[in-house]
């Protein structure tokens, strides 16, 4: 059936009909945020992933989470439905290795990685998404270990009012509401959302509400940025992080918010960015939902960081550099009152040779923590334009992560145990690729290869151990292939689309003398293969199929979701059927995903 899958999927890549260059032109010319250096997304030699708002729009996806799955090399944990938690992990890597932005501001969070999409921003906010797989430190430092997703909130160009309801299966019911007003000098934007569902199997059950909000101000001069965002999630979460065997209840409450001021300011070759932001995260887990007393973690972590970056344009390139400074405070009833200093400074030069066909961009990050020192992070792009349709790019870099508090200071009796003396996790990545767009068609592909020292897992070394402890592994190596097409066509006078991506990842992770690990020895993806249809036939009707095959070594399986969206008057409707196959599947071991399922939702537009 996998073939038969793979062929067809490939024998609609390969359709020679007309197209049309629209699509890929506006592509080109977005610049890339998430670099230090403004580049064209044309122009960038690495492999970044841009997911547009049309193709947002177009998704069979309701949310971030769901919407990420269907990124190959992207494996995406979920522990729920409708995004209530899940972890991110790229190319192999940890959940505890990728770092989340929101318009360039870092929310990571210092206790634990199961945080890092506690804050999900409504796919309807969000103008494009860029996803950096590969070594990011250079460019973020330490949290970019395996790779980064910077979300891109949309601009603010309207006065506007919508409301929205959802329903769907499990008793699930989603309600919003989204306004924007341009005044004289200023835009202001706010978006409010509640969310809940009895859950798909016991203890699963979910209330979460959302506030967003993003300013600008001295809108006739230099504009002043602020965005605000607010996520209060109450969980159950039957053996999200324990196994059946433990009996436990689990329950969970999280409260996440951040607050960020930027602006940007030009003085004749210079651009000045400064930021300054205020991340905030309150956690509170139980072990036996009705029983506090049994276990109680209760976490507060809060981030301050301040953030200056510049770029210079010259005769021999553009120079970018800057520095951020952060300080880090934890109070935990487990992990105990923790702090720490972080400062990352960079530096990166981008030369483009006279013929315009070759350029380099070598650079360096410089990071200190309080209490782990100084490290750098060196790193090298090279591209090469090969003709006006074909890049060669080639990537080096190292990247580097410090333990989460967890990690070090995690204690629950006959489970869990933290490792005061751990070391930083170390990684050198390189990475070799092509990019070919012809028209309306684009493919590109690379070979990846890391080389990964003193991760980090929760381990038990003999079958007789009583509990997990937080370990640094052995040298890791992994390897990889991956590739993507996306074809668009104009049919019967409107557009359709066919994208196809592909990751295969192969490392020694057997080779670890040890009994069993929680995350990365017996959870790690190896091959992941993604399709997407998006068609229209009618006016206002649209259409999309989204099929991804996931191996992994304890479970495989084939997901197809389909979408129908229809534009009506002010009314935009539609139509979601989940897991169409019925497939009984887990993405982590213990949580079986729901089978099939559905949910429509319908927005007015005043």
């Amino acid at each position: 059936m996998f073939n038969k899958i793979i062929l067809l999927v490939f024998t609609f890549t390969i359709i020679n009909v007309f197209s049309q260059k629209k699509d890929i032109e506006k592509l080109d010319e977005i610049t890339i945020t998430s670099n230090r250096i403004e580049v064209p997304f044309s122009k960038v030699s690495k492999k970044i992933t841009i997911i547009s708002a049309e193709q947002i729009k177009q998704s069979a996806a309701t949310n971030l989470t769901d919407l990420l799955q269907n990124i190959a090399g992207i494996d995406v944990i979920r522990r729920g439905t409708n995004g209530m938690q899940s972890d991110i992990k790229i190319r192999g890597g940890n959940f505890q290795q990728v770092l989340i932005l929101i318009d360039g501001f870092k929310t990571e969070d210092p206790q634990t990685g199961h945080h890092t999409m506690n804050m999900m921003i409504s796919l309807d906010n969000i103008e494009r998404i860029e996803i950096i797989k590969g070594a990011a430190a250079r460019v973020y430092g330490q949290n970019a270990f395996s790779g980064a997703i910077n979300i891109v909130t949309k601009k603010i160009s309207k006065n506007a009012l919508s409301v929205n309801a959802n329903y769907g299966s499990f008793g699930y019911v989603n309600g919003g509401a989204s306004a924007s007003k341009e005044l004289k000098k200023s835009k202001h934007f706010i978006n409010i959302s509640h969310q809940e569902s009895d859950g798909y199997r016991n203890n699963t059950d979910f209330k979460n509400n959302n506030i967003f909000i993003k300013s600008s101000f001295n809108t006739n001069k230099k504009p002043i940025n602020i965005i605000g965002s607010f996520a209060d999630r109450k969980f159950g979460a039957q053996y999200f992080y324990t196994s059946p065997a433990s009996n436990f209840t689990e329950y969970e409450e999280t409260q996440t918010s951040l607050i960020g001021v930027s602006t940007k300011l030009n003085l004749l070759s210079l651009s000045v960015k400064p930021r300054i932001y205020w991340k905030r995260n309150q956690d509170e887990f139980l072990l036996k939902r009705d029983d506090p007393s049994f276990s109680r973690n209760h976490n507060i972590s809060n981030k301050i960081g301040v953030e200056l970056n510049t770029f210079y344009k010259s005769k021999i390139g553009t120079t970018g550099f800057g520095v951020d400074f952060a300080k880090v405070y934890l109070a935990s009833n487990n992990l105990g009152d923790q702090h720490r200093t972080m400062i990352n400074g960079f530096v990166e030069h981008r030369y483009v040779t006279k013929s315009g066909k070759l350029d380099f961009t070598p650079g360096v990050a410089v990071s200190y923590f309080s209490d782990f020192g100084f490290n750098t992070f060196p790193g090298l792009d090279v591209g090469y334009k090969m003709n006006k349709k074909t890049n060669l790019f080639w990537n080096i870099g190292s990247s580097y992560r410090v333990p989460t508090y967890t990690e070090m200071y995690i204690n629950i009796p006959n489970f869990l145990s933290g490792n005061e003396n751990l070391k930083p996790e170390k990684a050198f990545t390189q990475e070799i690729g092509f990019t070919h767009k012809v028209n309306n068609f684009n493919i590109n592909s690379s070979i990846f290869y890391r080389i990964s020292n003193d991760l980090i897992d929760y381990v038990k070394e003999t079958s007789v151990s009583s509990f997990y402890k937080a370990q640094n592994l052995r040298t890791i190596k992994t390897k990889g292939l991956e590739f993507n097409v996306d074809y668009k066509i104009t049919a019967l006078n409107y557009k359709q689309t066919v994208s196809v991506g592909y990751t295969y990842l192969k490392d020694d992770y057997e080779d670890v003398a040890v009994f069993k690990s929680r995350y990365l020895l017996n959870n790690t993806m190896k091959h992941h293969l993604t399709a997407s249809f998006q068609t229209q036939f009618f006016k206002n009707i649209k259409q999309n199929v989204s099929y991804r095959y996931v191996e992994k070594p304890f479970n495989k399986y084939h997901i197809v979701d389909a979408k129908i969206t229809a534009n009506i008057y002010k009314f935009d409707v539609f139509v979601l059927a989940n897991n169409i196959l019925d497939t009984a599947y887990f993405e982590k071991e213990f949580v079986q995903m729901p089978k099939s399922n559905f949910e429509v939702g319908v927005k007015y537009n005043f």
